[in-house]
């Protein structure tokens, strides 16, 4: 029976998460003793079947030892499996093997093992191999956390965090297909703050960026999770609502025109701001309008609340014309 050799003892700084699938059991028992004593948080399989069940989830542990022999599914049968689901995370796998011929250890790596450890192999191997996988683990997550932060920078404005203009006209189309696919409601508010160009011109852009982000954010605190609030321009916003129709749009439009109307703490004082709505909805049709007409209905509404003296809500409505098929 193989056995782990040059019995060594290695600290790790935190518990990482480790899965085994070996069908030996007492090889098994030893190998989680020996992990489990280096600060690895082990995961046991029993054989090829169970370590792929326990893959198939995302909170399954990213460093994974696969027996080569096994029961129903090898080790090289589980990669392949593994590999072929794009959708999860990477997974650093070693694979076990008492055969150290070079075709099968090239059949191995083609499966899509990470690495290989031929039985017998002593501690001090297996810590150096599992070190090499943790640190690929480590350097995958530094670049899927760069991607992510520049996927949120294309899409996002770089002031108030919210949705940029494009990214928020984009989520509006797949919204209006959602809407039209499930036959649901949608409502937008396109929302400008009123007199802003007099708190630049007065206390300077420096403050009137402070009350874009506290607006934006106040904004942020009054929709509903699944609603999605973008920066459309200057100083207007474009509000999602899914589902969302009058009277319950008109109404929390009203909380959030209300909250925006609070007084501002900013460096140059408290400020007193306010919003001018419209609001447009469609409910459950088949016939959509462009997310532009859409928008423009909003913008209209929202001429109309500046008009009749700002700091208001008013309600939009599409023209037959401006509905599509």
């Amino acid at each position: 029976m193989a056995i782990l050799r040059k019995e060594l003892r290695f600290d790790l700084v935190d518990k990482t998460p480790i899965l085994i699938a070996e069908d030996d059991r007492m090889f098994r028992v030893l190998l989680q003793s020996w992990l489990e004593d280096r600060g690895y948080d082990v995961v046991v399989a029993e054989n090829g079947q169970q370590a792929w069940d326990l893959l198939q989830t995302e909170r399954s542990p990213k460093l994974v030892i696969l027996d080569w022999m096994m029961p129903g599914l090898s080790g090289p049968d589980v990669c392949r499996k593994l590999r072929s689901r794009t959708g999860l995370r990477y997974r650093y796998v070693l694979l076990l093997t008492a055969r150290n011929e070079k075709q099968d250890l090239v059949a191995g790596l083609e499966a899509g093992a990470d690495d290989y450890l031929s039985k017998p192999f002593d501690a001090l191997e297996l810590h150096a191999r599992l070190n090499v996988g943790r640190r690929i683990l480590e350097l995958q997550e530094q670049l899927l956390a760069a991607q992510e932060a520049l996927r949120f920078e294309a899409t996002h404005d770089a002031l108030t965090g919210v949705w940029n203009g494009g990214a928020i006209l984009q989520a509006l189309g797949r919204e209006l297909q959602r809407a039209g696919r499930m036959q649901t409601a949608l409502g937008i508010m396109l929302l400008d703050l009123d007199n802003f160009k007099q708190v630049n011109d007065v206390h300077g852009h420096l403050v009137g960026d402070e009350v874009l982000r506290t607006s934006a954010r106040r904004m942020c605190e009054k929709i509903r999770v699944y609603d999605l609030v973008g920066r459309y321009g200057g100083e207007e916003f474009l509000i999602l609502a899914p589902g969302s129709v009058a009277p319950a749009l008109q109404q929390q439009a009203e909380r959030i025109r209300a909250s925006i109307a609070e007084p501002i703490n900013s460096s140059a004082g408290m400020l007193q701001i306010s919003a001018s709505i419209g609001v447009v909805g469609i409910a459950g049709q088949q016939s959509l309008p462009d997310p532009h007409a859409l928008v423009r209905a909003a913008d209209k509404a929202m001429y109309r609340a500046k008009a009749k003296g700002k700091n208001r809500v008013e309600e939009g409505a599409l023209q037959a014309a401006e509905v599509g098929s």
